[in-house]
């Protein structure tokens, strides 16, 4: 008879257990997904860097397609995670600026304002991002400009030192650089920096910039549909 009582508590207990496991899972709170459309900005902004990084040096990038209004999106929400990864490196009313830079100097080019930010990070983020930033080399600007590939676009080394025509300037390098990686997107920005071990690790820097700005599109996705709901 003992054992008849143990065993139905236990039952009982084992019951309790299994029920309040399922209150407390019913309690947490479920993150907001994206839309499938907002997954397909995700995928535009990210490109096929991932999917190509064992590809043949000489194979081109696919981005996804997305209808013109959609790409006009992309862009949009890209700048304010843009001047999100920005303002934790300089003043806000500079990361504000430089965002609108990424956006305006590639319209109408192959590039995204991801792109163009990405590099500015890797080159200047740990300068404030600021336009006088010298290398021990000469490179100039906040995207880094030697005098010499300056001038092979039309600039001034002193003209480096404006935003605008630097940012001018790097987009004109970046395609560039992207004709002799023969549309290999990954390979043109690690072009960009140069060649061996110093590109390679430069090339680790700016994905993880990269990958920030990503994130922080994804958050501010998310965000916007937990304030719809």
């Amino acid at each position: 008879m003992k054992r008849k009582c143990l065993l139905l508590v236990a039952m009982l207990m084992l019951t309790a257990s299994c029920d309040q496991s399922h209150l407390q899972q019913a309690q947490v709170p479920v993150t907001p997904g994206v839309s499938e459309q907002d997954r397909a900005l995700l995928a535009w902004a990210e490109g096929s860097e991932k999917s190509m990084e064992n590809s043949p040096a000489s194979t081109p990038a696919t981005q996804t397609e997305l209808p013109k209004e959609a790409v006009l999106d992309g862009r949009k929400k890209l700048v304010p995670a843009i001047y999100t990864a920005f303002s934790r490196r300089t003043t806000p009313a500079r990361a504000k600026w430089l965002a609108e830079i990424c956006y305006e100097k590639t319209e109408g080019t192959l590039f995204t304002p991801l792109d163009l930010a990405e590099i500015a990070l890797a080159e200047t983020g740990g300068h404030k991002l600021s336009s006088r930033a010298v290398s021990h080399k000469g490179a100039l600007g906040v995207w880094q400009l030697m005098p010499e590939r300056a001038a092979s676009h039309g600039y001034t080394p002193q003209e480096m030192w404006d935003d605008e025509k630097c940012a001018d300037a790097a987009v004109k390098e970046l395609k560039e650089k992207l004709d002799m990686a023969k549309g290999n997107m990954a390979r043109a920005k690690r072009l960009y920096c140069g060649t061996g071990p110093a590109a390679r690790a430069y090339d680790k820097v700016r994905k993880r910039f990269r990958a920030e700005i990503l994130h922080e599109m994804q958050k501010g996705m998310l965000q916007q549909v937990a304030s719809n709901s």
